[in-house]
């Protein structure tokens, strides 16, 4: 099983970034996919997720109306488009998918998840 994020890197603020997630290993379409961050010093949190039909999005608000969910299940691949990015967006990047019927309920908590891929630094200059 692998889920990797494999773009990472220097953007500065107000700039966008198309964040790539792509998996294998397990039967990506029956998975919700789920994408937190860690900034140094700070816990791990919740940014956005996507059902595995893609027909329902959830975002953590620092982010809702900056940043875009969606996945291409013929790719394998989730993608998390970031839009007028803040410094206060630097952080490593995790994507994870889920299969727990718990989803529905808690998208938001890390428990909820499978797998998780190793994750990718952003950082954003002011």
């Amino acid at each position: 099983v692998q889920l990797q994020a494999s773009w990472g890197g220097l953007v500065q603020a107000g700039g966008s970034l198309r964040f790539p997630c792509a998996a294998s290993g397990f039967t990506f379409d029956d998975y919700a996919i789920g994408w937190f961050r860690q900034a140094p010093g700070k816990e791990r949190e919740f940014v956005s997720s996507i059902a595995w039909s893609g027909d329902s999005t959830i975002y953590e608000d620092s982010v809702k109306g900056r940043f875009t969910i969606s996945r291409d299940n013929a790719k394998n691949t989730v993608y998390l488009q970031m839009n007028s990015l803040k410094p206060e967006d630097t952080a490593v990047y995790y994507c994870a998918a889920s299969s727990s019927p718990s989803w529905t309920l808690y998208p938001r908590r890390m428990d909820t998840y499978n797998y998780w891929g190793q994750g990718t630094l952003v950082t954003v200059s002011s």
